[in-house]
């Protein structure tokens, strides 16, 4: 049962995000509500000064421009956790929205201080993330918490700091996590059911006071079919874009090379999901010749693992290429295509990483020479 949060006599929700990125920001605005009882607060980084002061700035294809006052600003994690002005009893709903980098850090042991804030097993975690098997460390760690699974497409960038704008497009599909097989023991179908309710909820809160029409409820299998099925975009355009030199999605579909390349591997994804799963993905999830097909058009579409790669940054090699793999593995299959991106990929972050180290070890020895002159 959803119950209805229309004034304050019910109970208070409160929601934290962490990680206050494009995605996240976006996202807790449109669930902050204080006048029905709901308050969203933010982990910031870098933007904490900004936000703090300010809070955030919307541009808006679909609801226009505003501004989104936080019910509160944390400058880290342990910050949120050792507050006097955080919830007593904790939060109801901790929602993880920085990137997934399992080979750079544990988000599920990051986050342990504001799960533990709350009694045993009232927080629910929700992971706004790519890839797939993000949610196995958390469930490893946190045994007793409703977990949720979240997959969006959204297009949405932080153009300035404390400033978001939204282009177009907002979906979010939600399923509850137990065991990533729609729990198969008595323990992951109380899990299930548990986790269940609180997706319901945070579709009802997404739509009725967020105004977001594509908020939606699905069981764990189908919702992890979804996740796959962006794998099947990630897992094929991200690292093709990098490995390729730098070209954007359209100008690879229409390469007759790259083509079959990226077909090569949605197909090894479409093969390996239904084994994994125990079901074939759903008629309704575009087929790789339809997706091929609409990327033509997305022209200047470049993959988010490309600008990581230009920028320095760390890439999603293990939730998008490593995990898939892995878990196909698992399973007994193999996705010959991806696990070739994923280890020259790995290699090439790998020595990137080392001659980055070692300048900067040269530039520190540089400057002690320096300082003895």
């Amino acid at each position: 049962m959803i119950m209805e949060y229309t004034n304050n006599s019910c109970r208070p929700i409160h929601i934290l995000f962490v990680g206050a990125g494009a995605v996240g920001c976006f996202y807790a605005s449109r669930l902050h509500h204080p006048a029905s009882n709901i308050h969203v607060s933010l982990v910031c980084r870098s933007n904490y000064s900004i936000i703090a002061k300010s809070g955030v700035t919307l541009k808006t294809h679909t609801f226009g421009d505003y501004q989104f006052k936080p019910a509160a600003v944390y400058s880290s994690i342990s910050d949120a956790a050792t507050s006097k002005e955080a919830p007593a009893e904790g939060w109801d709903y901790v929602v993880v929205t920085i990137k997934a980098l399992p080979d750079v850090t544990d988000d599920s042991m990051d986050i342990e201080p504001l799960i533990k804030r709350a009694p045993t097993g009232k927080t629910c975690i929700l992971l706004i993330q790519n890839g797939v098997g993000v949610e196995e460390p958390h469930r490893a760690r946190f045994p007793s918490n409703p977990l949720i699974s979240a997959v969006t497409i959204i297009s949405a960038e932080q153009i300035s700091q404390g400033v978001v704008r939204q282009n177009r497009w907002t979906r979010i599909s939600m399923g509850t996590y137990s065991d990533g097989l729609g729990g198969k023991t008595w323990e992951a179908k109380q899990l299930n059911e548990r986790g269940n309710q609180c997706v319901k909820e945070l579709v009802h809160l997404f739509t009725e006071y967020g105004k977001l029409r594509d908020a939606e409820f699905y069981d764990e299998i189908s919702n992890q079919h979804v996740r796959w099925h962006k794998i099947c975009i990630n897992a094929s355009m991200n690292p093709s874009a990098v490995l390729s030199g730098g070209i954007g999605n359209a100008d690879m579909v229409m390469d007759p090379e790259l083509r079959m390349h990226l077909k090569g591997c949605m197909d090894e994804v479409f093969k390996a999901a239904p084994a994994i799963l125990g079901t074939p993905f759903p008629e309704k999830l575009a087929k790789p010749d339809l997706i091929l097909t609409s990327s033509e058009r997305n022209k200047g579409g470049r993959p988010s693992m490309l600008i990581d790669w230009e920028a320095g940054r760390p890439m999603e090699l293990e939730v998008i290429l490593g995990n898939p793999v892995r878990i196909a593995r698992r399973h007994g299959v193999e996705m010959p295509r991806l696990q070739s991106l994923y280890a020259l990929l790995k290699s090439a972050q790998g020595r990137r990483d080392a001659e980055k180290a070692s300048k900067k070890v040269l530039e520190q020895e540089a400057l002690k020479v320096k300082s003895t002159l």
